[in-house]
């Protein structure tokens, strides 16, 4: 079966400065869905910031498998009920990829329940992405390390949990580090965040990139929902596993009420 593939893109530099206009004549998000294309196996759409509710309806995120989102400038503009829908798919199973200046989005902030914070230099340096985990299926087919010639530097700390995995290692010319690869889990949701993307520099014409991103959503593809997740619901004496008798004292059903509103 085909993985349901949605590339959100902002879409706001490429309207403003020539230079990513240049890079990305199509937009952004064209050229990372055109990346992901040579996976004949994925299904592949794209929406951006400026469509109706951003283009991440119920309906459409229902029929999501994996969702990639980059963003930069407008991470403010996307509003809050869009984000919450948004995180309530990945806690049921929906895969996400964060895509390099999206680790400060509302959503990547909001499954991590941190910061995400880091400093930063924008001076057209070389990357250089090792593979520290060559086993992991994000890694498959990738030599031990990639460069890139241009990209915008990210430096360490960076203020996010402890990940399950590290996938990538970067290295830049300027000397500094950064854990640009990492694996999260968030309810039955699988989240990778990829640190290359600057939208100055072609980074999304690379063929390794494409390769990272193809092993990506494979790799965060469940294909299962698990609505149940999001619900708290009580369980009845009557319905207890083993036979149990109801005994002490025990809240009304208005002060529990009043406790999940709070």
């Amino acid at each position: 079966m085909a993985i349901r593939t949605l590339v959100w893109g902002e879409n706001v530099h490429e309207q403003k400065n020539k230079v990513v206009a240049d890079n990305y004549p199509n937009g952004m998000h064209n050229q990372i869905a055109k990346l992901l294309s040579q996976d004949s196996n994925l299904e592949i759409k794209t929406t951006t910031l400026q469509e109706p509710e951003h283009g991440l309806t119920d309906a459409v995120l229902a029929e999501t498998d994996v969702l990639l989102w980059w963003g930069h400038a407008a991470h403010d503009k996307v509003d809050d009920a869009v984000v919450k829908r948004v995180m309530e798919h990945v806690w049921q199973g929906m895969g996400l990829i964060v895509l390099h200046s999206g680790h400060h989005s509302k959503v990547f902030k909001g499954l991590m329940g941190a910061p995400a914070n880091l400093h930063w230099r924008e001076a057209g340096e070389r990357e250089r992405l090792w593979v520290v985990n060559p086993g992991h299926p994000i890694a498959k087919g990738l030599p031990a390390y990639f460069e890139l010639e241009y990209e915008e530097m990210y430096g360490e700390p960076f203020t996010v949990p402890e990940p399950l995995e590290t996938v990538f290692v970067s290295w830049f010319q300027g000397g500094e580090v950064f854990r640009s690869g990492l694996t999260y889990r968030r309810g039955a949701g699988n989240i990778f965040y990829f640190r290359p993307g600057h939208e100055t520099y072609p980074t999304y014409h690379d063929e390794n990139v494409g390769k990272v991103l193809r092993n990506a959503v494979n790799w965060a593809y469940d294909g299962t929902r698990h609505a149940h997740l999001m619900k708290a619901p009580n369980t009845p004496v009557s319905e207890a596993i083993e036979k149990i008798e109801e005994r002490g004292a025990k809240l009304s059903a208005a002060d529990h009420a009043g406790e999940v509103k709070k």
